[in-house]
């Protein structure tokens, strides 16, 4: 079910056509600043994966990948990635990469399950990248200091953003907040997960919320995770589970947490059989990234994607993701947008 949030008077800074002159820049400009950040080559990446090798990512399990039958395999069918999670380990493997050094990649995809609204499209676009990294390495410390460095490069961004478009002023923070999922259902226990975010983000400016995916004190989960990429259930000294997270920034046009990233240290033998176990999920075992994973052949890695679009949206100063890209919308949608002042492309 599609949902409009319409900001009380809410008016764009920028015309269409400083909104693709900003969207150019803010590409160029944050991919580079990425790249030397992580030590990251660019990769080209698939549009689609052949069904049944365990490849395309699971997202939280439930998403029906878009697919196709190829006539010159048999019909063998396709599927349009989720992301490129499993992918960019393989090619890692593949391409021999060493332990401090990464790939990144344009990441395109369909996701006709999403729930369309100011933040969510059937068009996914993001930077998919992925580093490989030494087993010493596997500790939230390790974790954190990628977070700070990919901050590093939204906050330079957005000062470039400003010095095109000086109506646009700064807002965020020069650090980033770090939080355990379950410091903050502690923290806010009336509160939903999204309401919680909302609340922790409003308040630091920007989050990174860690421990995605395993299950809380309280029995459930603050959002979900396919078991088969992100580590959410190694336990740290505190007892505190999980190597992975979302990052978030305060969005003032929305008035709500905007989520702009999800990455996270990936799983090694050991977390992806309990994993599985956890999940109920064995059969996995025989699938071809599985088995890769599971006989020692993939490096030890972290990575994680970054939304394009939302990343414009938020610098931009946008109300819907649809003033961003290009895709498909209710036409009641459309309408309730353009009176509001969003003007859907």
């Amino acid at each position: 079910m599609s949902y409009l949030i319409k900001p009380t008077g809410y008016k764009a800074l920028l015309n269409l056509s400083q909104t693709e002159l900003g969207i150019k820049k803010i590409k160029d400009f944050f991919q580079q600043n990425l790249s030397s950040e992580l030590r990251l080559r660019r990769v080209t990446a698939p549009l689609f994966v052949l069904k049944g090798l365990g490849i395309n990512d699971d997202l939280n399990g439930t998403e029906r990948a878009v697919s196709f039958p190829i006539k010159d395999l048999g019909d063998a069918k396709a599927e349009i990635v989720h992301s490129l999670a499993k992918w960019k380990r393989l090619t890692l493997a593949d391409y021999e990469v060493e332990e401090g050094y990464g790939i990144y990649t344009d990441m395109n995809a369909i996701r006709s399950d999403e729930e369309l609204g100011n933040l969510h499209s059937l068009y996914v676009d993001q930077w998919d990248w992925e580093r490989t990294m030494s087993e010493g390495e596997r500790n939230i410390a390790f974790l954190e200091e990628v977070v700070q460095r990919i901050y590093a490069a939204m906050v330079r961004t957005e000062y470039m953003v400003y010095e095109m478009f000086p109506e646009i002023k700064p807002v965020l923070p020069g650090r980033i907040h770090f939080i355990h999922a379950e410091e903050l259902l502690q923290k806010y226990p009336a509160l939903t997960p999204r309401e919680r975010e909302d609340a922790i983000t409003k308040a630091y400016g920007a989050v990174f919320v860690t421990g995605i995916g395993g299950a809380l004190s309280n029995g459930e989960k603050h959002d979900g995770r396919a078991p088969d990429y992100d580590d959410w259930s190694t336990k740290a000294a505190n007892g505190q589970t999980g190597l992975n997270g979302d990052l978030l920034v305060w969005d003032d046009v929305l008035g709500r947490a905007l989520e702009l990233s999800s990455m996270g240290i990936r799983v090694n033998k050991e977390a992806l059989l309990r994993q599985l176990s956890i999940c109920h999920a064995e059969n996995r075992k025989e699938l071809y990234f599985h088995k890769r994973l599971l006989n020692g052949e993939l490096p030890q890695s972290i990575g994680g994607g970054i939304g394009q679009s939302r990343l414009c949206m938020f610098y931009l100063r946008k109300a819907h993701i649809g003033e961003i890209q290009a895709s498909i919308w209710p036409e009641e949608m459309r309408k309730e947008a353009k009176e509001a002042g969003m003007s859907l492309i």
